[in-house]
């Protein structure tokens, strides 16, 4: 008997030990050189990958198991330096907000668990910032891979917290900070994807005026199931240019 629940607390030991190993490469990894993106983000690797940073002053990644387990905050390197130029001019611009990064690619590139893009390094998930009382509010933010199951109506206000809605105004500013940064990196915003029915909320706003003007591309159909996971986020593929 003792034998036996010696045996499981060794198991158990190899497992965290197998995942403290798999999170190492986190650790050692350094930003250094160009990032190749191979194929498309639907059918593409990634070479040479450029690591996010997991918490930074003004944002950071939503889940410590899809960065140091799964991988997943691998970008192109001109992506990296639009994204780490554009949050620090939105400490500029909004200086009371704090941006949490999703999904990005997997260290290598390929298919990562429930997305059907980010193959390539030139796609990213953006967590949509909160407010409540026009106060940003980050306690949903909190949740790491259960805020997927956040929903949103289409006014923006959180089902089960009616109190607490989407920031459209932080969010299309960060739209447009992104779009000038990704440009100076030989980058351009190739689309971007939300739920269809906060489109207009998003346009409402001075900085959404500014997205329509530059005819930057949101999806205006998606099938059922795509469109209903893109209200707690929005997701931006990049293409170079």
């Amino acid at each position: 008997m003792k034998f036996r629940i010696r045996k499981r607390y060794i198991l158990l030991l190899l497992i965290l030990l197998g995942f403290v190993f798999t999170g190492f490469q986190e650790f050692r990894h350094i930003n250094s050189g160009v990032s190749r993106s191979i194929g498309s983000v639907r059918n593409g690797r990634l070479e040479n990958g450029y690591l996010l940073p997991y918490k930074a002053r003004n944002f950071d990644y939503f889940s410590p198991i899809s960065y140091y387990l799964l991988d997943n905050a691998y970008v192109h390197s001109k992506v990296y330096y639009t994204l780490i130029q554009a949050f620090e001019e939105l400490e500029q611009k909004t200086p009371d907000r704090v941006y949490s990064l999703m999904e990005c690619s997997h260290r290598n590139g390929g298919r990562i668990p429930i997305h059907r893009t980010h193959m390539n390094g030139l796609s990213v998930d953006f967590m949509v910032p909160k407010v409540r009382n026009g106060q940003q509010i980050r306690l949903w933010d909190k949740l790491g891979i259960w805020h997927y199951a956040l929903d949103f109506d289409p006014d923006g206000r959180l089902w089960i917290d009616k109190k607490t809605k989407i920031d459209f105004d932080a969010m299309s500013k960060a739209i447009i900070t992104i779009d000038d940064a990704s440009r100076k990196n030989g980058l351009k915003i190739r689309k971007i994807i939300l739920k269809v029915n906060l489109k207009d909320n998003l346009y409402a706003t001075q900085a959404g005026q500014e997205i329509r003007r530059r005819g930057i591309y949101i999806v205006k159909r998606l099938a059922e199931i795509v469109d209903r996971v893109h209200d707690d986020h929005f997701h931006i593929d990049f293409e170079e240019i």
